[in-house]
């Protein structure tokens, strides 16, 4: 396996560009269980992965050469457990995705429901999660216009990535219904439950 193009970002982090969201994960899992000196966080990306340094332990000049000597291997991946989600699909926009989508609406949630996602990265806003491996006949774009406010709980849909609010923010993805688990937790210890390589079943309890 090739070593990716490493650009600094800093003088305290590297990012790592790789060809795939599977990638990431798997120089992810690498990197953490190589135990590198001085590595402080490993943050996977879509397609990157940012490898932060502790300046006290080691220095960008160092870690650059122990990520050049690392061979992630096929069999290593970043697990981080399974979770089942029950919704209710009783979402805003559930009758305008299956529009967009040409599905009837219990096609749609048999869509959404059939196949099991994955966490591909984190962002946005804490615990927000951008699942991916879903059906492709999914794919519809945002709103055209963002919501001020959606509600701790809402799944939804847009492009080909699927989340859950971990709580009140503004968004602009399509709502199809909720979920009464919490996702964000700031009394945990991780605060929270989906984080990048776990992978997710969404269950229809409406």
């Amino acid at each position: 396996m090739s070593v990716p193009q490493l650009r600094p970002c800093g003088e305290e982090a590297w990012l790592l560009d790789l060809d795939d969201n599977r990638m990431v994960h798997r120089w992810a899992a690498a990197v953490r269980q190589a135990d590198l000196p001085g590595v402080r966080e490993v943050v996977p990306g879509l397609t990157t992965l940012l490898v932060t340094l502790d300046p006290e332990s080691t220095n960008a000049t160092a870690l650059r050469a122990a990520l050049e000597n690392l061979r992630p291997s096929p069999e290593q991946a970043d697990d981080r457990g399974h979770h089942v989600i029950e919704v209710r699909y009783d979402g805003e926009d559930l009758d305008e995705v299956s529009r967009l989508t040409g599905l009837t609406v219990a096609e749609v949630v048999a869509a959404h429901t059939g196949t099991p996602w994955r966490v591909a990265f984190c962002g946005f806003a804490p615990g927000f999660s951008y699942l991916v491996g879903g059906d492709a006949r999914l794919r519809v774009p945002r709103r055209g216009e963002a919501r001020i406010r959606v509600p701790a709980g809402a799944v939804a849909i847009a492009g080909a990535f699927s989340s859950v609010y971990p709580r009140v923010s503004p968004g602009g993805w399509q709502l199809l219904g909720h979920t009464d688990g919490v996702l964000w937790d700031t009394a945990a210890e991780p605060p929270a439950v989906l984080r990048p390589g776990a992978t997710v079943q969404f269950r229809d309890v409406g």
